[in-house]
């Protein structure tokens, strides 16, 4: 285990806790305490007396927890899974609590004090006293809960503009550079010579090679415009993509591939995402003539979890290049699977000296439907 300096564990532990935040909220309910007063320099000077001090700790600890609590728990587990009922039964029993903690400081305060509430407060009788400080506690608690919501959903937005910026530049980015690449003089010429070549001997395969080629022209041209295309349409273009580089490849590599995604077709996924690791599979695999070479790649899709894996054999020579990897790059497909899908993707790749793997899992949303631009 990597033991940090002292300085550096500290550090971390302080934002981990979110100890940053404690002289806003002192700044904040001081404020409170002066618009209560009409008088800073007295609210300042109150905080150093004794009764007073507590009770203002009970107002910042007990509306703090209460808004980290609205917002670590309350909200992402209720709130944005649309739970709205019980979100709101738990928000008004977090603010009641919240509320009856904070007068609570009144009583604890004057206990300790040995004062009365009436000495320290005013007021006639506690029953008076209880109901006034439930007046001031319950706006300053529903004022904190709100104030901390309000910059919370703005970070949010702020986050999923520029999230959405980013994701718009990279897709723009991947969408060139993987044309590019799969649009160059080696890809098309060896895939139209080979399907030349298979006209004379075997005319029925050469006119399957030639439908499947148009389709995938077809696909990266006009389907896949969309931030998110049908599962299905993606695997017919790896298996077209597949069967027209078995023409490509000499005899001795063999190339497996297993599909068991029945049902997938109300599933949507972001376009090339899958097509990379593929196209480096066949970029990458070793050609070694006194072994046996091959390419193994398997899909399955459970309820909306799809599960991905590509393995390739290679020379230990190549290793290293392949740590940089080919096409649109390693680091592009990570940051668009970290764009694309936070937190609901894991990525494993496994070099050795042999072969080269790559294991994918992905949650899957439901596509949603759009319109297919077709050729003029």
């Amino acid at each position: 285990m990597r033991v940090l300096p002292y300085d550096q564990s500290y550090t971390n532990w302080f934002f981990r806790y979110k100890l940053y935040h404690l002289p806003f909220w002192f700044l904040y309910h001081y404020l409170w305490w002066v618009i209560g007063l009409g008088n800073p320099a007295k609210a300042l000077n109150t905080l150093f007396v004794l009764p007073y001090a507590i009770k203002y700790s009970f107002y910042v600890l007990f509306q703090a927890l209460a808004v980290y609590f609205n917002l670590y728990y309350l909200i992402p587990t209720y709130l944005e899974k649309s739970r709205f009922f019980r979100y709101g039964f738990y928000l008004a029993l977090t603010i009641s609590v919240a509320t009856l903690c904070t007068v609570s400081g009144y009583y604890f305060s004057a206990y300790v004090s040995g004062r009365t509430l009436a000495e320290l407060y005013g007021g006639s009788t506690e029953s008076n006293c209880f109901y006034r400080f439930v007046g001031n506690a319950l706006p300053s608690t529903v004022a904190s809960m709100t104030l901390a919501m309000s910059i919370k959903l703005t970070k949010n937005w702020i986050q999923t503009e520029r999230r959405q910026q980013l994701l718009e530049k990279e897709k723009l980015e991947t969408e060139l550079k993987f044309l590019k690449n799969q649009f160059n003089p080696h890809f098309l010429f060896n895939t139209i010579n080979s399907i030349f070549f298979l006209i004379h001997k075997n005319p029925d395969m050469a006119s399957a090679s030639l439908a499947k080629f148009s389709e995938l022209l077809r696909y990266q041209l006009y389907e896949c415009n969309d931030q998110q295309i049908s599962l299905d349409k993606e695997i017919s273009y790896l298996e077209n993509f597949i069967e027209l580089e078995k023409l490509r490849q000499n005899q001795n590599i063999e190339v497996v591939f297993e599909s068991q995604a029945g049902f997938s077709d109300h599933l949507g996924i972001s376009p090339f995402i899958l097509m990379a690791f593929v196209e480096n599979a066949f970029k990458h695999v070793s050609r070694q003539p006194d072994r046996t070479n091959w390419i193994e790649i398997r899909l399955s899709v459970v309820g909306q979890q799809l599960d991905f894996f590509v393995a390739n054999s290679t020379a230990p020579q190549q290793t290293r290049e392949l740590i940089h990897y080919g096409g649109i790059g390693l680091k592009n497909v990570q940051r668009r699977l970290d764009l694309l899908y936070p937190a609901q993707h894991e990525l494993v790749i496994q070099p050795s000296p042999t072969d080269f793997t790559i294991h994918l899992r992905l949650h899957l949303s439901a596509s949603v439907p759009a319109p297919i631009l077709q050729p003029v």
